[in-house]
Parts: C-alpha cells; sequence; structure tokens
C-alpha cells in the first residue's frame, strides 16, 4: 500500500516544457506531464491547469531549495525523498482523485501525496485578504517533512510517540493521546478532530501549522477565525512565546528547515513542465 498523506504568494512564471518524453508502462496513463525537482516528481492529469501545476513545482523547490541557489539546502532530506520515489499526484479536485486507482502507481514509489488544482492558490499573498489558502504550502511541505525530514533525522522528526517533535506536539495537544481524544484540555493550542487523521497523521499536520505560521502565512486578515478550532498559534510571535519545545526544533540552523515562505516565483533554476503524452 503507498505511503499517501492526506491532509489537513506571486503568480508563477509562464510554463516551460521541454520535448515529449516516452513514459509507456512506467506513468499511469490519467497524468499527462511532469515536474521533477530535485529527485520529487509532481505528475497531473489533464484537468489541472499549466498554472498552477508550475506554481506546486515552484513551491516544491523552494521549501527544497529555501536560498534560491541552484541547489537542496539539506541533501539528507532530498536523498531520502529520492529514495522513496516521492511523487505529488495532481488532480483536479478531491472526485477526481478518489477516482484514481492507486494499484497503477510503479511499486517503487513509496511516498506519495495528494494536491488539487482546485485548492492550489498562485493568487495567496499572506499580507492581505485572500478567497482561500494555498493549500500547495501545505501538500508540498506534508510530503517534505513527512518523508524527508522524518527519515534523515528520525530522533526529531519521526512520526511516533517519543521523538522531539512528537513530544511537542503533545505538549500542544495537552498531552498524550494515541487516538483522538473526545475533548483537548482546554490548555491545548493544536486540537485537529478529524477522525481520519490518526497520531502520525497529526504530526505532519502540527508540524505544517508551526513551520507556516513562523513564516507568517497564517495571519492575513480573517484567517484566524477560519483555523482557530485546529490551530491558535498563527502568528511567528505567538509560537515562540508559547511553544518553545516546535521553536526550538525549527529555529535549529542544522536541520536546514525553511525561513523563506515560498510565493510560486523559484529563481535557482527554470521549472519545466514535461509532456508526456506523445500522441499530441
Amino acid at each position: 500500500m503507498k505511503n499517501t498523506i492526506k491532509s489537513a504568494v506571486c503568480a508563477a512564471t509562464a510554463a516551460v516544457f521541454v520535448s515529449c518524453v516516452s513514459v509507456t508502462g512506467t506513468v499511469p496513463e490519467e497524468f499527462n506531464r511532469e515536474i521533477s525537482v530535485f529527485g520529487v516528481t509532481i505528475w497531473a492529469t489533464e484537468s489541472v491547469t499549466h498554472t498552477r501545476l508550475l506554481h506546486a513545482g515552484n513551491v516544491l523547490a523552494q521549501y527544497l531549495d529555501n536560498d534560491e541557489d541552484g541547489e537542496p539546502d539539506n541533501t539528507a532530506v532530498t536523498n531520502e525523498l529520492a529514495a522513496r520515489h516521492a511523487t505529488i499526484l495532481m488532480f483536479a479536485d478531491e472526485a477526481e482523485a478518489n477516482s484514481f486507482d492507486y494499484d497503477k502507481l510503479p511499486d517503487n514509489i513509496t511516498a506519495v501525496q495528494e494536491l488539487y488544482d482546485s485548492e492550489t492558490n498562485p493568487g495567496f499573498n499572506p499580507d492581505q485578504t485572500n478567497e482561500y489558502f494555498d493549500a500547495s504550502l501545505e501538500k508540498v511541505l506534508n510530503l517534505i517533512t513527512a518523508h524527508g525530514d522524518a527519515n534523515a533525522f528520525p530522533g526529531t522528526f519521526g512520526q511516533y510517540q517519543g521523538t522531539e517533535l512528537a513530544t511537542a506536539m503533545d505538549t500542544a495537544r495537552g498531552g498524550y493521546f494515541p487516538t483522538i481524544p473526545e475533548e483537548y484540555p482546554a490548555t491545548a493550542w493544536f486540537t485537529c478532530y478529524d477522525p481520519a487523521c490518526d497520531y502520525q497523521c497529526q504530526i505532519t499536520g502540527y508540524i505544517y501549522w508551526a513551520i507556516t505560521s513562523s513564516l507568517g502565512a497564517q495571519d492575513y486578515p480573517g484567517r484566524y477565525q477560519e483555523i482557530k478550532d485546529v490551530w491558535q498559534l498563527n502568528t511567528k510571535e505567538l509560537l515562540n512565546a508559547t511553544d518553545t519545545g516546535i521553536t526550538e526544533i525549527i529555529s535549529n540552523t542544522g536541520y536546514k528547515l525553511p525561513t523563506n515562505l515560498p510565493d510560486g516565483s523559484y529563481t535557482g533554476f527554470t521549472i519545466t513542465i514535461t509532456d508526456l503524452d506523445c500522441s499530441t
């Protein structure tokens, strides 16, 4: 079974295509375009727009190469992702994703993340009101932390009880809960009640909220009201003042976590879209 994560900014530049690549037998026929960044692949269905596919590729590159010098910031992380053939599958929406047969994926792909065209927002601006949050900032980061950081630094980012990250999350939730409690303690600031999100999933969500809040993605007008039932520390100031456990982890420069929020305009090199449909 594939290890699939299902969770919980400037416009991208014009799409750049390279010559068609024959992928018979390696890529499911539902996907007609590909982006590859530091060993991580994005496959998109025909219904995904070029703009949103390219935006996702730029966000991926900016998370992995946050200083945009053309090289990954932490090769230990990208090596783990590449070893698992980490892949983002872009669909039009949840309905299209649910219709896909995951058994069609090559067996060597063991880290998978879904991302929908309908939830990707190239026009997202963390400094103003947005129609909706740019989910590429969440979904791409989920793949990186759950399969890159967690395997490169298991004692810190491992997704099981007792790691530094899990311990910090237990504090944020008001205690250790192997399953979702009927009610979190009043002192908790991370309170996810999603029945489909187990302990491992909660860890993935927790570090997403912490990193993106630290980078300024979660405090634009109206955002707190949207997320307060799950996450309350939506600014860097609140995070640093309240959650010392996660702050110590994400501020440790040895892990080379992102310090700038991706905006979809990566400058390290040109992100290209490869056409996988040689018949057109």
